[in-house]
């Protein structure tokens, strides 16, 4: 008997409980498809970051003896059939996908496959609790984090699984293309892609960052955080991984480290129930709010020219390294949706182009907390001032001069959250975009409209 194992966001080896059920079954084409409807709306860097990491999975197969992973390009519910027959199997092994698209293409590709009598096995997800599971007593859900939080913490979960020891495996003669070769956008620093690489990261951050993570997190300026959420993103780790490791941990930091693992899983438990909150407000009220078309200002919040230093920083730093510190995202955000007064729609599509990290749940349904229309949000009339935000969470300034390079000398610019003008013209640094505290007056008197 043969079978086909279908990779998506679970580029890993060890701890894939659809791979060890494909190789329960016998030989094993593994396979990656390229699907243009993914493919094609991904960034650069998402698209770099991948095609690194199916290489990392191609070289980990061949160590285990397979000829390598067998990439097919184009629509699943054609490919994934197609290798199906070539390769003789009776099942197409996967890990559940729970997003919007994912489920429509999976219901697809199961019809499509039985139509040959070939079963689509769904044995695991991206999560540690899967989408759905976590429920309240009357087995409603739940709209906002704490109360999940209390129940998922409380799940059962299987306890990660080495990679599979041995496996017979098949390699299809036509109907492939190589692995795809891209390159980074000029100038942007991808991290080291691949299960191997994710596993040495997070050992470094086990022995050296765990414990002080709740008062380091939050300090653009620091190295503080784990970087696992791109590793996450394509399932080069598994989350349950992860916990196994922080439950041997009794520091606060490891406490606090699991909450933000559990905010992922709750905003995916919310686009799950609920789809349309990927493009559209979950408190549909604030699509009433009077919102201003992207233009120029939009454009030089885009390439860090704001003139605000927190959010330049961040804004160059996403472009630099497909990445952006979480802190930071909030400012960011804030800055584009309360004093450019710009839809979140438009932010959310932008940071998604370029983030390596780029999780349709976490970003948009992020930037809807910062909009204020979304669960468990900010209250609109929160609006991160970004100057009182740069001098608190990065008080050296050492986040702004490492990514603001008209900022970086202490000597020219004594003072990198709020340069005078005239060192903001020694130095070729602009002079602020909008009046903050015009804006913000602007964004509540909007608001107030509404309510």
């Amino acid at each position: 008997m043969s079978s086909v194992m279908w990779f998506r966001r679970d580029l890993r080896l060890r701890d894939n409980p659809a791979l060890l059920e494909a190789c329960a079954d016998g030989a094993v084409l593994p396979l990656f498809v390229l699907d243009p409807r993914l493919w094609g709306p991904a960034g650069p860097t998402r698209r770099a970051y991948l095609a690194a990491s199916l290489r990392s999975l191609d070289a980990a197969l061949r160590g285990l003896g397979a000829p390598g992973l067998q990439v097919g390009e184009g629509d699943p519910v054609r490919r994934v059939p197609l290798a199906a027959r070539a390769a003789g199997a009776e099942r197409v092994h996967v890990a559940a996908d729970f997003g919007p698209y994912g489920r429509e293409r999976d219901a697809a590709v199961e019809q499509a496959l039985a139509a040959d009598g070939v079963e689509l096995v769904r044995t695991g997800s991206p999560y540690a609790v899967p989408p759905g599971t976590v429920t309240s007593g009357s087995g409603d859900h739940y709209r906002v984090f704490t109360p999940f939080h209390r129940v998922w913490a409380q799940q059962d979960r299987p306890a990660p699984q080495d990679a599979p020891a041995h496996a017979d495996w098949l390699a299809l003669d036509e109907g492939t293309v190589g692995l795809p070769e891209v390159d980074p956008p000029d100038g942007l620093e991808l991290p080291a892609a691949g299960e191997d690489a994710t596993a040495e990261r997070w050992r470094a951050f086990l022995d050296q960052g765990i414990d002080d993570y709740d008062e380091q997190r939050d300090l653009p300026g620091t190295d503080g955080t784990s970087r696992m959420s791109v590793h996450l993103k394509w399932g080069e780790v598994h989350p349950r991984q992860l916990l196994g490791d922080l439950a041997r941990r009794r520091s606060t930091g490891a406490a606090t480290y699991r909450k933000e693992l559990a905010w992922r899983e709750f905003y995916a438990d919310v686009l799950w129930r609920q789809p349309r909150t990927a493009r559209e407000y979950y408190k549909t009220q604030y699509a009433r709010l009077d919102y201003d078309e992207p233009g120029a200002l939009f454009e030089a919040w885009q390439e860090g020219r704001t003139g605000f230093p927190v959010v330049d920083a961040g804004m160059r730093q996403l472009r630099s390294v497909g990445w952006m510190h979480n802190r930071v995202r909030m400012i960011t955000a804030s800055f584009l949706v309360k004093d450019l007064h710009v839809e979140w729609q438009h932010g959310a599509r932008h940071f998604l182009h370029w983030l390596s990290d780029g999780d349709l749940a976490s970003n948009n349904h992020g930037w809807q907390w910062v909009a204020g229309s979304g669960t468990d949000p900010s209250p609109f009339f929160r609006v991160f001032n970004p100057t009182g935000q740069g001098r608190r969470f990065d008080p050296e300034g050492a986040y702004v001069r490492r990514w603001v390079a008209e900022l970086a000398d202490p000597e020219r610019v004594p003072d990198p959250h709020e340069p005078s003008g005239e060192v903001r013209a020694a130095v070729g640094y602009p002079e602020p975009i909008v009046d903050h505290a015009a804006e913000r007056r602007e964004a509540l008197a909007r608001w107030e409209r509404i309510r």
